[in-house]
């Protein structure tokens, strides 16, 4: 794309000029969407996406009042009407506005945003540090569903389940202890996977992936056993993440991954 000759150069030569600025960059961005919109045919939904946010965080469209319709911004941004509807539908799930059949999009009165949080395979996540990782089988049984598995999944109390117990390493450190419950019914084949080179996480997301997923976090004071496993001693404080997940509304799994003490959780928004 071409530089627009009416897009000049911003400039600050010390932070008393913040406020300039600011207004000097929200008219960059007006003039840069306008020369989008008159020099092309079709521009993205990220595009109409981040200038509605501009204008909402700018307040330019104050909280609580009513956008333009989608067809008035699909003429604004020389767009289809479906582009402006997937942007505010990215906005609506971050937060930003509030969308009622018949009654418009709305800028909400208190804006959130959402955090995303990416969970990773043991796997994946001591690889991205730089270290060795392996993997351990400890124990693998099929079983009846005990009592409070059948209340967790919603599954019949006769229903029978694939119980997984693996180690995952980092640099021959414990990483990570999975203790892991798969409902046969809806998954059939694991009955007989292999599991002794890979765990049940990463088997699962390559044979049968989940549609649907539940997760929580909570701290810990690891018993004897998790602290034999975990290199440590009993009492020490872990994270421990617990997740059921559905597949086509049939319940598939419900697993418990305890993490190493120091283990850390980040996010970004």
């Amino acid at each position: 794309m071409q530089e627009s000759a009416e897009m000049t150069p911003i400039s600050v030569t010390s932070p008393l000029h913040s406020g300039v600025f600011l207004t000097r960059y929200a008219h960059f961005v007006h003039e840069w969407i306008f020369y989008l919109v008159t020099t092309q045919k079709r521009i993205s939904f990220q595009v109409v996406r981040d200038e509605v946010k501009r204008r909402i965080e700018s307040r330019i469209w104050p909280q609580g009042s009513l956008l333009p319709t989608e067809t008035q911004l699909a003429e604004e941004f020389n767009c289809a009407r479906a582009t402006v509807n997937r942007a505010l539908r990215e906005l609506a799930e971050q937060g930003f506005v509030e969308r009622k059949r018949k009654s418009g999009t709305r800028v909400k009165k208190e804006p959130r945003k959402q955090a995303k949080l990416e969970i990773s395979l043991a796997r994946q996540a001591v690889e991205s540090q730089n270290s060795a990782y392996r993997y351990a089988l400890v124990e693998r049984n099929v079983v009846y569903s005990p009592g409070w598995l059948t209340s967790q999944l919603d599954v019949d109390p006769d229903a029978r389940v694939l119980h997984v117990v693996c180690m995952h390493y980092a640099d021959n450190r414990p990483f990570q202890l999975e203790e892991r419950w798969i409902n046969i019914e809806t998954v059939p084949e694991v009955e007989h996977a292999n599991l002794n080179n890979s765990g049940p996480h990463e088997w699962l997301l390559n044979a049968a992936p989940f549609t649907e997923a539940e997760i929580a976090f909570c701290a810990i004071s690891a018993d004897g056993r998790l602290a034999e496993f975990m290199g440590t001693t009993a009492g020490t404080s872990m994270i421990q993440l617990e997740r059921t997940t559905w597949k086509d509304g049939q319940p598939m799994t419900f697993a418990r991954m305890t993490h190493h003490p120091g283990f850390r959780i980040r996010t970004r928004y």
